[in-house]
């Protein structure tokens, strides 16, 4: 059969067991058509490029689907339905990956990765008078030259 990634964004109100009763709800659908879903990721609540529909955030769901065409048109027929799906996606491969996605490997690092420390900044926070002459660097700006002292006494006469 062939193998296929879908991608779908459901609406941002409603709940992350929602989202997964959805997702069951596609498996069920993939099921009966004879198909079956080989990995099922659940990306999160992100942010989203630009509004759809009045959302600005999503949760995202990745499927990799070992299933027949006619399966596929049903379960995009299916979204296309729902009202809780704002975009889907689906790609047909010549394989699956068996590994994290992407997005999940990138959500690994991130969490690697050590916090912030406040006293790390703390230098940035204080407010650290500093001399006049260190502050400011001379200018390698060029100034007019300073009128001699028998040329201000012509202006003034």
């Amino acid at each position: 059969m062939p193998l296929y990634e879908n991608v779908f964004i459901a609406r941002q109100d409603i709940s992350g067991a929602q989202v997964d009763a959805l997702a069951d709800t596609f498996t069920q659908l993939i099921a009966e058509q004879g198909g079956e879903i080989k990995k099922r990721e659940y990306w999160g609540l992100r942010n989203l490029a630009f509004r759809m529909n009045k959302n600005r955030k999503g949760h995202y769901m990745l499927f990799n689907i070992d299933a027949p065409a006619a399966a596929i048109a049903e379960l995009e027929r299916t979204m296309r339905i729902n009202e809780d799906v704002l975009r889907y996606l689906t790609l047909r491969v010549d394989q699956l990956d068996e590994g994290p996605s992407a997005v999940m490997q990138s959500r690994g690092s991130r969490e690697d990765r050590p916090r912030r420390d406040r006293d790390r900044y703390e230098s940035r926070d204080r407010y650290e008078p500093r001399e006049s002459s260190e502050a400011i660097p001379e200018r390698a700006v060029e100034r007019p030259p300073e009128p001699s002292p028998a040329e201000t006494d012509k202006v003034e006469a």
